[in-house]
């Protein structure tokens, strides 16, 4: 009998804790749901590789109402907005953008740089203890791992107790790992080669999901293998350079650079579905895999706000090809136009046209071809490393009787041999300066900075402003060169970027939808305010290292 009792009792006592338990839960999951009943279904972030601000007026009259003209004329365009760090890369602008702060403090300091411990070259997304998923390649070894701080949508997914969503998609892995954080639900990219597949990596999940599975098998990437044409007559085309220069690279197979581009017939000189990342049909393929993840994961359709985190990855192929002048240029953008009014139309229709904020912005822009300034009288130029390196050994064998006194110079840093410089007895300080005087007396050679001046000094304006942004003090190197103005390491043919001069730091910043007041701004705004923004509007906590300011202005 006194055990039945207390059976009975244990019984009350447990089902009374576990009604208590769902109270709890039920009572935080509605302070949740009251907490984010103002607050947008969805944000989806757009970030454009390599896109100049005076795309958006250069290109104007040809574009359509729905995409870039409908987010300035309805939403908010700052019209001053740039990069408040260098070098302006493709990894740690994704970066800045979501994390609000610089490759100061989030870590990402290049695409690719030179590792001080394991004393090798590393990728900004390559994670050799994960595995690929969807390709048997070693294309999916990626993760976040090297970026050193948060992002706005990991906040809101701590915010909303991990029931917020975040999704990043974009062709190149580093434009969809880094934007999506540490805590995403998923990140996806495109493996192209013989396969043509959207893809992930085992710090996501095991397996790819039934909608990228179905994707991937009833979206074949041949369908995008067609003629790449002009969207309109070529003829009308007058706000870029002639298809026929002598600054443009072309595609393996075609003779010339000029429309059209049978794409399919150069597809096996082009590596295979490779050749899609350079074409305006990129975006689509794109949006196309964007407009799935919508749906698949039921983005924004419940009260959660969920992050999408967008990036178009082929812009900055088809310029690094064809050069920011290009008629190749001109339609990609033409075309992306295209593709921004589908998505915003399907926002519109599956989310609700007051339930979701867009912002777009980029993460570089890009210089013309110094060979098409030079044409026109602009100093510009193409540096010599070759000579540089051969003449810099000499100096460093000749005064220190040492060949092994650097370790490695890329991004234009010089990377020294800390423990052979102490066991000789040096001075680490007065060997940084050696070269620093040394290097400033080459040609092209604009300015010389220590890691020690970065460190010790501080910088206000200008580039060295700049440069300190940009540098860690952990991963960068012992000097920091800066090229005379216009000048890159690069091909005679097609454009690149990574200074800091305004043709590569001024970038659109566009926001858009619920919560954005309408208008325009001149004032400077920079790419680490987008976070912040963000962050504000949502109500959660700022990432963690973020140094930008919310653009209140901004804010409805």
């Amino acid at each position: 009998m006194l055990k039945n009792t207390f059976t009975i009792f244990f019984i009350f006592l447990l089902s009374h804790a576990c009604f208590s338990q769902r109270a709890a839960d039920q009572k935080i999951s509605e302070q949740l749901l009251e907490n984010t009943s103002s607050r947008p279904k969805l944000v989806v972030g757009i970030v454009v590789d390599q896109m100049r601000y005076d795309y958006l007026t250069r290109f104007e009259n040809k574009f359509g109402e729905g995409g870039f003209k409908r987010m300035i004329n309805e939403g908010f365009n700052c019209k001053n907005n740039h990069f408040n760090y260098v070098p302006t890369y493709t990894g740690p602008g994704h970066a800045s953008v979501y994390t609000g702060t610089t490759p100061k403090y989030h870590g990402i300091i290049a695409n690719y740089w030179y590792d001080k411990e394991s004393k090798e070259r590393v990728y900004c997304a390559g994670d050799s203890k994960v595995q690929s998923v969807g390709t048997k390649a070693n294309s999916g070894q990626m993760s976040p791992h090297r970026m050193q701080t948060t992002t706005f949508g990991d906040e809101n997914r701590l915010f909303t107790q991990m029931r917020g969503k975040t999704i990043g998609i974009a062709i190149k892995d580093r434009g969809a790992i880094l934007p999506a954080g540490h805590t995403a639900n998923a990140a996806y990219w495109f493996h192209g080669k013989d396969e043509g597949q959207w893809i992930s990596s085992t710090f996501y999940m095991n397996e790819l999901p039934k909608w990228v599975k179905d994707f991937n098998k009833e979206h074949s990437v041949s369908k995008y293998l067609t003629t790449w044409n002009t969207l309109y007559d070529i003829s009308t085309y007058t706000e870029s350079g002639p298809d026929l220069n002598n600054f443009e690279g072309g595609f393996k197979g075609k003779e010339t650079a000029t429309f059209p581009y049978n794409l399919d017939d150069l597809k096996d000189k082009n590596e295979g579905y490779e050749i899609l990342k350079a074409t305006a049909f990129g975006n689509n393929l794109t949006t196309d895999f964007a407009l799935a993840a919508i749906e698949g994961e039921q983005l924004g359709k419940d009260d959660y706000t969920d992050v999408l985190a967008l990036s178009y990855s082929s812009p900055d192929y088809v310029g690094h090809n064809f050069g920011v002048n290009s008629k190749e240029v001109q339609d990609t953008y033409l075309r992306l136009d295209k593709d921004l009014e589908r998505l915003l139309n399907y926002l519109d229709s599956h989310v609700g046209e007051n339930n979701y904020t867009v912002f777009l912005t980029a993460d570089h822009a890009a210089i013309d071809a110094p060979a098409y300034l030079q044409s026109v009288r602009i100093p510009a130029g193409y540096l010599d490393f070759k000579q540089t390196r051969e003449r810099f050994k000499a100096f460093m064998e000749e005064t220190y009787k040492a060949s092994d006194l650097v370790e490695n110079i890329s991004n234009n840093q010089v990377f020294l041999n800390r423990e052979k410089i102490k066991a000789l007895g040096l001075n680490l300080q007065n060997v940084q300066e050696a070269i620093v005087n040394e290097l400033i007396s080459y040609k092209n050679v604009d300015k010389v900075y220590s890691a020690t001046t970065m460190a010790t000094t501080q910088f206000n304006t200008g580039i060295e402003s700049l440069m300190q942004m940009g540098y860690n003090q952990k991963r960068s190197g012992d000097v920091l060169i800066v090229p005379d103005p216009s000048f890159i390491s690069y091909s005679r043919t097609g454009s690149t970027h990574g200074s800091g001069l305004n043709h590569d730091t001024h970038v659109p910043l566009l926001f858009f939808g619920k919560g954005i007041e309408k208008g325009e701004t001149l004032q400077k705004t920079s790419i680490t305010d987008i976070a912040p923004t963000m962050s504000a509007l949502l109500g959660t906590s700022f990432p963690n290292g973020s140094t930008g300011t919310p653009l209140e202005f901004v804010l409805d």
